[in-house]
């Protein structure tokens, strides 16, 4: 998959302002298939003509022999998009449909240490641009658009050979007995008012989020500085869930539903729990080692009534709520 859009460039031909509109009438008439012309200066891409605004022009009860014997600089455009050819395609692609209406089929030219190096048509462009976010989508869990396994799975090897880092383990509390009670769409609702409360504390721990799935959520950073970002994320979860009761269950804090013995039984309110795991007192060599000592740890958080956190400074549970 191209990702940069010097890939995906080919070639055009270039002539210079001083030549006349009859070269551009030949090189068109010889290339049935080509859309466009550059034109440069030592080198460097100045102007551009496009085939179907050139014969516009031209076409005219007196345009043929107006134009043919005069200067490029009469049709060329002299302000087309140019780009590096590292631009990502993806903002390129943006660009490009940010133009004019006139101006949204024209070529994106495509220029390397400022000499030209090419030209991306419009069809070319939309049909990487496709790709790249097709490929981009199986990244991404569909519910909350934050990166899924495979993204976690490389952010996890790089995570073991930092110098510091904290993992931090997420997931919520007899979610299940919610969805049975609320249904399916609440369930997701919480599970996205979930993740806009993480990204926010992603961004100011300077850390990377991802969605392993359901309820389970992963956040790396790379140092030990998560306390705050612990306690915040907690406030902020328990202050928003209450949003998804009705003011009988907020008041009695728990809601009835069935067990697999077909019994009903009182099930908490849904709480967020924590599992911080550090190399700050020993090294990881593996991560299914580092995903084994965040099950001890998320096994100590489920054993507390309310929204929890623990770590690994002294393994002793740090709460907050009810």
């Amino acid at each position: 998959m191209f990702l940069q859009i010097g890939e995906i460039a080919g070639a055009i031909p270039e002539i210079s302002v001083h030549h006349k509109c009859g070269v551009v009438d030949q090189i068109f008439k010889s290339n049935p298939q080509l859309q466009g012309v550059a034109v440069t200066e030592n080198g460097q891409p100045v102007a551009l003509i496009m085939r179907i605004r050139f014969y516009q022009q031209i076409g005219t009860l007196y345009g043929y022999t107006l134009y043919m014997g005069r200067s490029v600089e009469l049709v060329m455009d002299r302000n087309p998009l140019i780009v590096d050819y590292a631009a990502p395609i993806i903002d390129v692609s943006r660009l490009a449909m940010a133009r004019q209406d006139e101006n949204l089929y024209d070529y994106v030219i495509v220029t390397h240490g400022q000499s030209l190096f090419g030209a991306v048509s419009v069809r070319d462009l939309l049909l990487n641009f496709a790709e790249i976010q097709a490929v981009a989508a199986s990244f991404l869990n569909p519910l909350t658009g934050l990166p899924g396994n495979l993204s976690i799975t490389e952010w996890m090897v790089k995570t073991l050979l930092q110098e510091q880092f904290s993992v931090l383990y997420i997931d919520l509390d007899h979610f299940k007995a919610y969805n049975d009670t609320y249904g399916f769409k609440e369930g997701d609702r919480m599970l996205q008012a979930t993740a806009e409360i993480l990204k926010q504390e992603a961004v100011r721990l300077g850390g990377l989020l991802g969605h392993i799935g359901g309820d389970d959520f992963i956040l790396f950073i790379n140092d030990y500085n998560y306390g705050e970002g612990c306690r915040r994320i907690i406030a902020a979860f328990d202050a928003a869930v209450k949003e998804f009761y009705h003011a009988g269950h907020l008041a009695q804090r728990y809601v009835l539903t069935e067990s697999r013995s077909g019994a009903l039984e009182e099930i908490p309110l849904v709480s967020i729990s924590i599992a911080v795991v550090t190399n700050r007192s020993r090294r990881f060599a593996s991560a299914e080692e580092l995903s084994a000592e965040a099950a001890r740890f998320k096994k100590s958080c489920k054993m507390i009534r309310g929204s929890t956190y623990i770590d690994d400074s002294d393994l002793r549970v740090r709460r907050t709520g009810g």
